[in-house]
């Protein structure tokens, strides 16, 4: 069967606070961005890999490819307005592709098996979401007040989210709305239901400098015992 990925990296990156988009500041010495693509590109064989950008860093996205050897085969889309209107154009590169695998350019700790496992989940059933329990303490605030929250049955979504072509197809081709928060939420707007598989406390999406202080001690830890966390490329 064929897949497609679509990797999402057209945000600013304005919480990381750093000078340049989150997606391509420097993780264990190369842009993080690249840690993705190539995690991907290790895990699914012939995948058609699509890599959504702001049209502003196609040159800059460019010029880090030569400068780092970057060789891995993949397409450039360019990203809209909001990442809803991203995805969308990145389906247009996807458009007949049996599975299409929809994933965050900045979560490059993801495993081969977290993803691996929601393509087989979407294989079967249609769609795949990759979920972790609340184990946080939840409470609710609203006009001065606050109230606990019974976390038992909720879940965190992380991405790859995956889904067989012709549903995400039909599920994106729609307007937009505030409630869209990720692909599964289109989805299920159009009235698909939404599997859930387990993913990974590790596959985390880097959002914060504290983020990125994470995952360099992961992927350094990985550096060191290869074994210790899904052999992640270095």
């Amino acid at each position: 069967m064929s897949t497609a990925v679509i990797i999402v990296a057209g945000g600013s990156g304005l919480r990381m606070g750093g000078p340049i988009p989150k997606q391509f500041a420097l993780l264990c010495g190369r842009p993080v961005l690249m840690h993705t693509i190539e995690k991907f590109y290790n895990t699914i064989e012939d995948a058609n890999i699509i890599v959504v950008l702001p049209k502003q860093e196609e040159d800059r996205w460019s010029n880090l490819c030569s400068q780092y050897g970057f060789n891995i085969p993949h397409i450039i889309v360019f990203g809209g307005k909001n990442r809803f209107d991203s995805v969308r154009n990145g389906l247009v590169q996807a458009y007949g592709c049996d599975i299409v695998a929809i994933h965050d350019g900045v979560r490059p700790l993801v495993s081969s098996k977290v993803i691996l496992d929601a393509l087989e989940t979407a294989k079967k059933h249609g769609s795949a979401v990759p979920a972790i329990p609340v184990t946080d303490t939840l409470r609710k605030y609203s006009v001065n007040e606050s109230m606990g929250i019974d976390r038992s049955g909720l879940f965190a979504v992380q991405t790859p989210q995956c889904f067989k072509g012709e549903i995400i197809m039909d599920s994106y081709d729609t307007e937009f709305s505030p409630l869209f928060t990720d692909d599964a939420s289109v989805a299920e707007a159009k009235g698909y239901s939404i599997t859930l598989t387990e993913g990974d406390p590790l596959n985390i999406k880097l959002t914060t400098p504290s983020d990125m202080l994470i995952a360099e001690a992961v992927l350094s830890a990985t550096r060191i015992d290869p074994g210790s966390v899904d052999s992640h490329p270095l």
